[in-house]
């Protein structure tokens, strides 16, 4: 994998756990933001894992207590499914924290470690304009209202494109490929129409084709 795709995913993972003050921001090791991901990664599996096992409970109780009425059945078997699915997401995310460190050893740390923070600190600096290009460019959202991953998501790809000098086809699809790691499938699509909008209205602001 890419330095810079490791150091992307590195960003998002870390980001709700960084520390405010850009000074600080600028002195973390790279080691810290691998413990911060895998907390974070962390965190999610128990969640995922805590609700699954309501489900799973849900779903037992109605079989339990139904006289097997085909719509207590059906309504079980959803539940259980989603109990399943989301167990097999956790599984996912615990793939994902084991990964981390393999390919941070196998990557140009120096540089994994450099962009990684030039993102976080790029976030904390300029949120107030990563925000107001959100918001302008999200249709009947608000952006405190979105998932998390999908926020940070899409902040990170506006810092990249805006500031960064990342190519908007180039962050378009890196974000895009994140959602898919760690979003869903109404996720992606939704990050991929946000993105499309707020590269039209910075290239309409420059008076770039």
């Amino acid at each position: 994998m890419q330095p810079r795709r490791i150091a992307r995913e590195l960003a998002l993972l870390s980001l709700s756990q960084m520390p405010n003050a850009s000074d600080k921001l600028e002195a973390q090791q790279l080691s810290n933001l691998v413990l911060a991901a895998i907390r974070t990664l962390t965190s999610e599996i128990q969640e995922t894992l805590e609700t699954a096992a309501a489900e799973l409970r849900r779903g037992s109780d109605r079989l339990l207590s139904s006289e097997t009425r085909a719509i207590d059945v059906r309504s079980a078997r959803a539940m259980v499914n989603d109990s399943i699915e989301l167990a097999q997401k956790a599984i996912n995310r615990l793939g994902t924290a084991m990964e981390i460190p393999e390919f941070i050893q196998l990557s140009n740390q120096q540089e994994v470690r450099s962009y990684a923070i030039e993102i976080l600190t790029t976030i904390n600096r300029r949120q107030s304009e990563i925000d107001e290009t959100l918001t302008s460019s999200l249709e009947d959202w608000q952006l405190n209202r979105l998932p998390r991953i999908d926020r940070d998501i899409l902040r990170i790809a506006v810092a990249e494109i805006a500031f960064l000098g990342l190519p908007d086809r180039v962050g378009i699809n890196e974000a895009v490929e994140l959602a898919k790691r760690y979003s869903d499938e109404a996720g992606h699509r939704f990050i991929n129409g946000v993105l499309r909008r707020v590269t039209d209205r910075i290239k309409a602001k420059t008076g770039l084709q």
